[in-house]
């Protein structure tokens, strides 16, 4: 065929068309940012901003190609582009021997498009790869991404097939055909059907790219459009490190809603749109609503966050957006941010500009892609909200944006009532404007200070862009890491998990589900601990002792190991070990201690990181038997088998086998749905649901429950000589955090010295440190991903059995610290890697070396520290460690990382009770520092959404004033004011208050994510709430989801639950008339009229007492009594158990334990002649031996003894 007719039919082809379409309206859209296509010879230095997967037309045979486009900013500010074409493609893995013979065939089958190569890459599922061997593959690659998509539809289902086939045939046939018939059955049938595993046929194309050529974003190139082979170049350029500061924009919107509704965007308006760009502030007014014009005016929270703002009156709506979208084109932003704008501002900006005939994706680029984010290819948009939930480590309830920057920015936002911001609209439009501003403001300046450094350095390691950076879990992150070390280890990629049949027990049960059990919390104590405040402690003498005798070890494993100096550079050694020696021996002396504790954290750093890094765990070396037999390795004195121990948890179905098979050959012989349809043609969810349903039914029946939960400790073999790329690449991550620390250490050092004058210097200075941070953090995300990443369902590198080890590992390592910290002090609450405690302050603390021949003249190490990263050495060290020299040489040495930190002293740590008895309440405490400032609190209703304010504000206040006092009691006494306040408020109904105020501390807010036609058949406080709101302001009002439901909980009907109590806050907004109508009829109270409606009537003020009594109790009252002091709060009664468990220690303190002051003396050796004689002899004391009823006692050096001893008697 001629080209004439080639471009004819390409003319015709409606694909190719609008493929051609869509390469064009790309380009003109990069246009308008600044990005032209760069085809020049000339090299460039730039930085790479963005990247895209993308399509190009060959300019000599017009055929569509894949490409990726890589956006590129100059140091000028200068953009472009480059279009680098790169063939995508997959693996298939054949039946040994038949690698040409499918080779030829796929060549034939796809000669138009299709280049095949065989080629090798390290299989780490293959037996005995450790000897070398390697698996074969064909690498199929294609023009474009469409004809590999076509190809693999095809493949796949034949691939399933063939496995299917090849399972099904036993080793007996095979031999059989072979020595029968001489022939090799593998060899009948077509070359599709040798056809056996498809490979990396699921990562992204642009990430493909990346991956194999190793160009990452955030990064500078230098650049050439047009190389010798006539196609782009991009090499890394190492002399410039400081990132390019590209065009960002953050914005926000305001707009109308209904009363009590949540903004609907097909008819509430946009107000006012406010946004920034790079620093300067713009906010744009739809006048329709808004009821003045706007003049330009300053919002500046804090001196370091300035917001200058000019100000659009525009007419409308309409209007209001083309100058929103013509404001983007010409300030051609690289970063659009918003805060949560991919559910919120992005789609109401989109459905209002269709609404208004503005087309947003031709005129700007952006629109929703299949995962419903709003996104473009020519520029990215970082939803800040995201870095938020993911890597800002702040809880639920402080992740809105207001919460967010009184944390991160350290400034109190301007705060509105949503249900007022329309009114304010016509009646105090400054205002309004101001906060439409602050939230702008806030955005930009979190994206600037976090976000924007934050998820750039983790693009400079990642093979994505920051749209994806931003937005993938931390799991499919440290995958795409892996996958890049992988590759250029010449490691195939393991295809994705995706669950199997059902397992089975071996006793025959049905596994429904299997975990591991992770990490263990522990609350130990509760109540008030503080450094300031004398204490009682019982050390345990021998274990003082083990201490002294260790001290000089201890001491030469902090220098050498820990801090890496040798002991021939510590100038007084022996005399600092000496008088830590002495310390302890005087502390062994006097057990019984009475004195100020020390408040510790000991934690591991990095714990699950450095348990994976001492004992060389990854998913691929959690070998068999099986393995093991096959390896070329396996010898009978073999070091690389480390067994190690974990703790499996699985929820088994109470039927058998045979009774769930029972149930699944019925289900087969079914039909369901109309037309009826047999069981096997539904699709496999609705196979899955079906057959969950009828085996629970069966299950209810037969054995009265749907699942057993079994807990075993399993042991598994860990190969220590596997290839090590999963490790080496947790290792390198962790050694290039040190290093960037370093780096970042150095950085801020250079910046204090830089002159105050040259304020260029102070501008790179501190470029330089927020890189150096944000690259250590990255890092550290990355880091403590490996562990979650290995059991998330799902991943290529997936081992339940390496997660279940490093929990199981961590938890053998906190109780063992926790062991030995009993015996010396007393332990407060465990974590999953590490130990909050009280040490006695006579317990050595800080012990300073001086040095000799060194840079630094002295080293100060931590006591506490060091005694525990002994025990762990003894405990913990892996002395099977195999390292693999790159000749094929291995050397074993004993090797451990897992070092524990010391973070404190702090000045206090108040951990609460629960009110139900023999329960703690986990991961709940509030620390001080010793300037009073709080150093963390976890866990509290303080940030809790949902909660009474009374409960948040009470919190706010009491946990300071547990500083207030110098003994418990007037500690205590000093809290309980503040619970008496609040007590006295609903006490008192409150008297003193106006019902603004009374209903901002106790009602509740709840929003409802479903429609409330959705919730049929449930009941809650919100269901209730949602249905009175109908009754008096309308159906219309609950169609919807989101509907925001604040309510108070009313006293009548006396009999009901709370859940029917519920009374919406909006029936106090109407007249006089329908507030008594719809409360006589929620209430059930026909006293109720126009002139008695009064709100304190109403209230069920026994509910709020009990609610803010229960919150006062588990901080105050109950934490007192375990204490040993009276009741704080007298009008609050302790739980009856409490008086029980207060007895009990008095009981134990006037009485001791009888183990206290006798010691069980080690069972006598029997001498070989009297063994099975029923009589016990000990040699050495030649005792008498007496007997009765076949039972022995001795009584040791008592010659006169005569008589038997009744047992009896003994044992009183």
């Amino acid at each position: 065929m001629d080209g004439s007719a080639e471009v004819d039919n390409r003319e015709n082809d409606k694909n190719y068309l609008q493929r051609k379409e869509r390469i064009e309206f790309r380009n003109d859209t990069d246009a308008k940012y600044g990005y032209q296509i760069y085809t020049d010879s000339k090299p460039k230095v730039a930085w790479l901003v963005n990247v895209q997967s993308s399509e190009l037309i060959d300019e000599h045979n017009k055929d569509i190609i894949a490409c990726v486009d890589y956006y590129f900013l100059e140091e000028s500010g200068e953009r472009f582009k480059i279009c680098y074409p790169f063939r995508p493609y997959f693996l298939l893995a054949t039946l040994d021997g038949f690698e040409c013979g499918v080779a030829s065939y796929l060549e034939k089958r796809y000669m138009e498009f299709i280049k095949v190569e065989i080629i090798e890459k390290e299989n780490l599922d293959l037996k005995n790869h450790l000897s070398g061997i390697k698996s074969k593959y064909l690498k199929l690659s294609f023009p474009s991404v469409s004809e590999l998509q076509r190809v693999k539809k095809e493949l796949i289902p034949i691939i399933e097939k063939n496995k299917k086939r090849i399972a099904s045939e036993t080793e007996y046939k095979s031999l059989l055909a072979k020595h029968l018939g001489n022939i090799n059955t593998h060899e009948i049938g077509e070359a599709v059907d040798k056809i056996i595993e498809i490979r990396e046929y699921d990562v992204p194309y642009h990430m493909r790219v990346s991956i194999d050529m190793k160009i990452f974003v955030g990064l500078w190139y230098t650049v050439v459009g047009r190389g010798e082979n006539r196609l782009p170049s991009l090499k890394r350029n190492y002399d410039i490190i400081e990132p390019a500061e590209p065009v960002v924009l953050a914005f926000d919107i305001e707009t109308t809603k209904m009363p009590l509704k949540f903004p609907d965007s097909e008819f509430d308006q946009i107000m006012m749109i406010s946004y920034m760009i790079d620093g300067l502030g713009y906010l744009i007014i739809n006048r329709t609503v808004v009821s003045a014009d706007i003049h330009n005016f300053e919002y500046t929270p804090k001196p370091e966050y300035p917001g200058e703002f000019t100000v659009f009156n525009e007419e409308d709506e309409k209007a209001l957006l083309i100058r929103f979208f013509d404001h983007i084109i010409v300030s051609r932003p690289s970063i659009i941010v918003t805060y949560n704008g991919d559910f919120f501002d992005w789609p109401f900006v989109d459905t209002r500009a269709k609404h208004h005939q503005l087309n947003m994706k031709e005129i700007i680029g952006f629109s929703k892609d299949s995962q419903g984010e709003y996104k473009s290819d020519n520029c990215l948009h970082m939803d800040a909200f995201r870095w938020v939930q993911r890597d800002s480590y702040l809880p639920m309830g402080s992740q809105s944006l207001k919460a967010c920057t009184k944390v991160k920015l350290g400034y109190e936002p301007v705060e509105l009532d949503p249900e007022l911001m329309v009114t304010m609209a016509i009646e105090k439009p400054q205002i309004l404007a101001n906060y439409s501003v602050s939230d702008a403001v806030a955005t930009y300046y979190l994206y600037m200070k976090y976000v924007h450094p934050f998820i750039f350095a983790l693009c400079t390691i990642i093979p994505l862009g920051g749209d994806d950076v931003l937005r993938k879990g931390s799991g499919t992150l440290c995958e795409s890491l892996l996958m890049v070390e992988a590759f250029h280890n010449n490691i195939v990629f393991p295809n994705k998990l995706v669950d199997g049949e059902r397992k089975i027990t071996s006793d025959n049960r049905v596994i429904e589900s299997e975990t591991y059990v992770g990490g263990r919390v522990e609350a130990l104590e509760s109540g008030v601990f503080r450094a300031d405040i004398k204490t009682r402690f019982c050390v345990v003498p021998e274990a003082i002792e083990m201490l002294k005798e260790q001290v000089r070890d201890t001491m030469k494993f902090a220098l050498n190991v820990e801090n890496g100096i040798d002991l021939e550079n510590v100038a007084d050694f022996d005399e600092v070990c000496k008088g830590v020696e002495e310390k302890l021996a005087q502390l062994r002396d006097t057990p019984n201690l009475f004195e100020y504790p020390k408040v510790y954290h000991l934690d591991v750093g990095a714990m699950y990181p450095n348990i994976i890094l001492t004992n060389r765990l990854q998913p691929p070396a959690i070998v068999t038997e099986e393995d093991c037999m096959a390896c070329v390795y396996n010898t009978p004195n073999a070091q690389c088998k480390r067994d190690m121990n974990w703790v499996w948890r699985g929820e088994l179905m109470p039927c058998t086998r045979t009774e769930y098979d029972r149930i699944i050959q019925q289900l087969e012989t079914e039909s369901f749905g109309k037309p009826p349809v047999s069981f096997h043609e539904l699709p496999k969810e609705e196979r899955m649901k079906l057959e969950k349903k009828r085996v629970q039914d069966f299950c209810k029946r037969a054995y009265g429950k749907n699942h057993v939960t079994r807990t075993e400790t399993r042991m598994t073999r860990v190969c220590e000589r596997e290839n090590g790329f999963f490790v080496d690449t947790v290792k390198a991550f962790r050694d290039r955090r040190y290093d960037y620390k370093e780096k970042l250490k150095q950085a801020k050092g250079e910046l204090s010295k830089t002159s105050p004058d040259d304020l260029n210097g102070i501008r790179i200075g501190q470029s330089r440190v927020i890189l150096y941070e944000s690259l250590q953090m990255a890092h550290k995300c990355i880091l403590n991903s490996f562990y979650g990443y290995a059991m998330r369902r799902g991943s290529r590198w997936f081992s339940m059995e390496m997660a279940g080890i490093v929990c199981h590992t961590g938890a053998n390592i906190i109780q063992e610290a926790r062991k030995l910290v009993e015996q010396i002090g007393r332990p407060l609450e465990l974590d999953t890697d590490g130990i909050w405690c009280m040490l006695p302050s006579s317990l050595p603390e800080n012990i300073t070396f001086k040095l000799q021949g060194l840079k630094k003249d002295k080293i100060t190490i931590s006591y506490a520290g060091s005694m525990l990263n002994a025990l762990v050495k003894d405990k913990f060290t892996n002395h099977q460690y195999h390292v693999i020299g790159s000749d094929g040489s291995c050397e074993i040495k004993s090797e451990n990382s897992i070092f524990f930190e010391v973070d404190g002293p702090y000045l206090a740590m108040i951990l609460p009770a629960s009110k139900e008895e023999g329960r703690k309440l986990k991961k709940r405490y509030a620390v001080f520092n010793f300037d009073g400032s709080l150093s963390e609190l976890k866990g509290f209703e303080l940030k809790r959404r949902g909660e009474l304010n009374m409960i948040k504000l009470f919190q706010e206040n009491v946990f300071k004033l547990f500083l207030k006092g110098t003994t418990l009691e007037e500690c205590y006494k000093s809290v309980a004011k503040e619970a008496d306040y609040w007590l006295d408020v609903l006490y008192s109904k409150g008297v003193d208050m106006t019902d603004k105020q009374l209903f901002d501390l106790i009602s509740e807010n709840r929003s409802m994510s479903r429609k409330l036609s959705e919730y049929e058949g449930q009941k809650s406080t919100s269901i209730t709430t949602a249905k009175r709101m109908a009754q008096f302001l309308g159906e219309e009002m609950v169609k919807d989801a989101g509907l925001a439901c604040k309510f108070i909980i009313s006293q009548k009907p006396l009999d009901a639950p709370v859940a029917e109590r519920a009374i919406p806050l909006a029936i106090f907004q109407t007249n006089r008339s329908t507030q008594a109508r719809f409360l006589r009829q929620w209430t059930k109270d026909s006293a109720i009229t126009e002139e008695n409606v009064d709100i304190r009537n109403i209230i069920d003020w026994a509910y709020y007492i009990e609610r803010v009594g229960n919150t006062i109790q588990k901080i105050i009252t109950i934490p007192a009594a375990l204490q040993g002091i009276p009741n704080p709060v007298p009008r609050l009664p302790h739980p009856e158990w409490l008086d029980n468990i207060k007895k009990d220690k008095q009981f134990q303190r006037n009485q001791p334990k009888i183990t206290s002051i006798f010691k069980k003396i080690p069972k006598p050796v029997k001498d070989i002649e009297i063994i099975g004689t029923g009589v016990n002899f000990n040699k050495e004391n030649e005792g008498n031996v007496n007997r009765k009823r076949g039972r022995s006692i001795i009584i040791e050096n008592d010659k006169s003894a005569k008589e038997d001893v009744p047992m009896d008697l003994l044992n009183g």
